[in-house]
């Protein structure tokens, strides 16, 4: 019975901190990648630098397919909003392509080996990741806007 006295407010509030903190994540992950990319040529003394970005990257993109988009798709559904529903399927084949490309970098650079025998490619593999992901950001921030800060209007 409590459940159902929730506010909309309260049964959304959890959302924005998940968005929160998966943004913070893009900012660390962006800054990183950045900070990589602008050393320019690459010496095995970046090697643990280059795996946490890694894992970063790995963390950031799982936490987006298996926390915020469900989450943004589960309140889309709640307010009845369909066309925020039909975004979701147009921009969540975009989002993966980014994806691929995302799990291709780890898979190249996430261990020690990995990287020191591909140092020479890291600044072009990193410059394409670079683009891909920025790419996402801004289908992201389209599926934030769409379906969040429209529900969160609402509530308001």
């Amino acid at each position: 019975m409590l459940e159902g006295c929730k506010t909309a407010q309260e049964r959304w509030g959890g959302v924005h901190v998940i968005i929160d903190r998966w943004l913070e994540q893009r900012r660390k992950l962006v800054e990183i990648a950045l900070y990589l990319r602008d050393r320019g040529e690459m010496t095995p003394t970046d090697t643990p630098k280059i795996q946490a970005m890694c894992e970063m990257l790995v963390d950031y993109v799982s936490a987006g397919h298996f926390t915020v988009y469900e989450q943004l798709a589960i309140e889309a559904k709640e307010f009845h909003d369909d066309g925020a529903v039909v975004l979701l399927g147009e921009l969540l084949p975009l989002i993966d392509s980014s994806t691929e490309v995302a799990i291709e970098f780890n898979d190249k650079y996430d261990t020690k080996e990995h990287c020191n025998a591909q140092l020479e490619a890291l600044p072009f593999s990193l410059q394409a990741l670079i683009v891909v992901m920025a790419e996402r950001f801004q289908y992201e921030d389209q599926l934030i806007k769409e379906l969040h800060e429209a529900h969160s209007e609402k509530n308001a």
